[in-house]
């Protein structure tokens, strides 16, 4: 009798280990599901992950992410996610409360923080804050690369080879859109390098590619300019004779507009340089859709401005 046993298990345990083993495999093909909050993010995400990354992105074209608040549909994104992957610094401030409630649910990537403390710019206007605006600096846009490769090659370790074969690729390219940066920027003197702009998301371009950078509002749009700052602010470019001020796609005109005004009031004309790409993407589907196109987009537009 106990003979007749022994196969009998053997047979329901090699079962149950095909069993496992089916699910694994099942599990390993099926696509990474992953959601990105900014497009520079979301961008990154698509050419890291290539086919083995199933990417949603909350935030379009023109979207304000210091202003974003999460819809029904953006929640239910979230909550099926595998990996979830959003700027952090306070960029992301009216979904930070979800991201903390999430985080024990799904995994939470803040790709910000993996640039050096030393390496980021303290607010001027908020105690103990960061700007969130890392990757206007293509060189610390790096670090945020590096961090979702790291994250997606531990959490999907069959495709591991192909993330850091693939981010090597694109490290490459962001090595070389940062020399085109610095070239074009070089065709100014260094008192052409006076960079105006609605909102002041622009330090880290200025430290980076050396250029002096005013912004109408601070670090976050949430604040509304008042009379003072546009007065400020026309003063300073009719005292320093700046050229061209800029608006930016996810910050109304209205203020630049404004300033601009104020400026011809007092016997200055400065024109609109163009409009530059700030805190969101282009088009999808564009050029200045990708992050790339987005970082050549505004120093081309600036340096074809200011000179």
């Amino acid at each position: 009798m106990k003979r007749m046993n022994v196969p009998r298990l053997y047979l329901h345990v090699l079962a149950g280990l095909f069993l496992l083993a089916a699910n694994a495999s099942a599990e390993g093909s099926r696509p990474v599901k992953a959601v990105a909050t900014i497009g520079q993010i979301t961008d990154a995400l698509k050419i890291i992950g290539g086919e083995r990354v199933d990417v949603a992105g909350l935030m379009g074209a023109g979207v304000d992410p210091h202003l974003y608040k999460a819809s029904e549909s953006d929640v239910r994104k979230l909550s099926g996610a595998d990996i979830i992957f959003y700027n952090a610094l306070h960029l992301e401030a009216k979904m930070e409360d979800l991201f903390k409630k999430m985080s024990g649910r799904v995994k939470t990537v803040p790709v910000g923080e993996n640039v050096p403390p030393e390496s980021r710019l303290e607010s001027e206007k908020f105690a103990g804050h960061y700007d969130p605006h890392i990757w206007f600096d293509v060189i610390l846009w790096k670090k945020a690369v590096e961090r979702i490769r790291d994250e997606l090659a531990a959490f999907d370790p069959s495709s591991r080879e192909e993330y850091f074969q693939r981010t090597a690729d694109y490290l490459n390219e962001l090595d070389e859109l940062d020399r085109t940066v610095r070239a074009r920027a070089g065709e100014l003197s260094p008192d052409q390098r006076v960079l105006v702009t609605a909102h002041d998301a622009f330090r880290y371009f200025g430290r980076a590619y050396g250029f002096e950078v005013i912004g109408l509002q601070g670090i976050s749009t949430q604040a509304e300019a008042g009379a003072a700052d546009i007065k400020t602010v026309a003063d300073f470019i009719v005292k320093r004779k700046i050229k061209a001020i800029f608006v930016e796609s996810s910050v109304p005109v209205k203020n630049v507009q404004a300033v601009q005004e104020a400026v011809k009031a007092r016997g200055w004309d400065v024109k609109i340089g163009g409009e530059l790409f700030s805190d969101a993407l282009g088009t999808d589907g564009t050029f200045e859709g990708t992050y790339i196109g987005m970082v050549t987009h505004n120093i081309n537009t600036i340096v074809d401005a200011l000179k």
